[in-house]
């Protein structure tokens, strides 16, 4: 689909940087969920950078996932270029 990721990797501040099928790429911040429900487990950095794709989504071994349309509608554009620091 439109909205699968292709990539996805864990930065520092609870933020992972995500690239979706259809050419987007940026930065999603997971701060502002870390005190509620499931996502309280994300606050270990180790779990956090556990971070994965399943069926095009983003997951957490312990069945966490960003839906979709979250993921979109907060995501930061970011330019290839402007990445060098941010990801490794």
């Amino acid at each position: 689909m439109y909205w699968d990721v292709k990539t996805v990797k864990p930065l520092p501040d609870f933020r992972i940087y995500v690239e979706i099928e259809d050419g987007r790429k940026g930065i999603f911040d997971l701060s502002p969920y870390l005190d509620h429900g499931v996502f309280r487990e994300l606050r270990d950095v180790h779990y956090f950078n556990r971070v994965g794709i399943l069926f095009g989504a983003v997951t957490w071994p312990h069945e966490q996932d960003i839906a979709p349309e979250t993921l979109l509608a907060e995501l930061r554009p970011v330019e290839s270029n402007s990445l060098e620091g941010a990801v490794g």
